[in-house]
């Protein structure tokens, strides 16, 4: 009888979990695609090459980079890359990079080279205001801007609205803010700098 009862209770576990997790699931099938934004938000981490052929080339796969990193954020194309197959990159939206630099020091190759803080380029972070809780004034939220370890210079409130986040120049693309973001259509994304204008302080 207790091992039915505890079959039963761990049936009953795992169906309530699946019920709870199905508006999250809903919803990230069910978010606008624009077709502007990349469909997978792959990263590649700091002081990488900025020709990603170039950095292909250069990388020997060796995998330091992963087994250094602290969050275990670095991850490793397999048969999806092609030919970047054990290329490393980051899913920001999994885990994103602290910014330690440690991945970059321990690089054998040119791939990835030892870049100060403030010069490391992974992109630029873009939030989607028609999705921001703040922005569409569905609460107040601001995880992105409190969790961002470059603070004031990469992203901050509007003056006017203090729980509307906008993001600044000074942005390095780290994707912490990505990963904190509890919306599940992710509104805000790691992009291109080039494609990107960055908009003035309280613009």
């Amino acid at each position: 009888m207790k091992r039915r009862t505890a079959l039963q209770s761990m049936i009953v576990g795992g169906l309530a979990l699946a019920a709870s997790l199905l508006p999250f699931g809903l919803s990230r099938l069910l978010a606008p695609d624009d077709g502007l934004r990349p469909k997978r938000n792959y990263l590649r981490p700091p002081g990488a090459l900025k020709d990603d052929a170039a950095f292909v080339a250069a990388c020997i796969g060796c995998g330091l980079c992963g087994e250094v990193c602290p969050p275990r954020c670095i991850l490793f194309h397999g048969r999806d890359g092609g030919a970047k197959v054990n290329t490393p990159y980051i899913d920001p939206e999994q885990k994103a990079c602290i910014l330690c630099n440690k991945c970059m020091e321990v690089c054998p190759t040119e791939s990835l080279t030892e870049t100060a803080l403030h010069d490391i380029d992974m992109g630029i972070a873009d939030i989607d205001e028609t999705a921001c809780y703040p922005w569409v004034d569905r609460g107040v939220c601001g995880a992105c801007v409190s969790i961002c370890p470059l603070g004031m210079q990469a992203i901050a409130f509007r003056d006017w609205n203090q729980y509307r986040p906008y993001i600044k120049d000074g942005c390095v693309g780290c994707g912490i803010c990505v990963e904190v973001c509890p919306h599940p259509s992710i509104p805000i994304w790691i992009v291109k700098r080039s494609t990107k204008p960055v908009k003035k302080d309280n613009a």
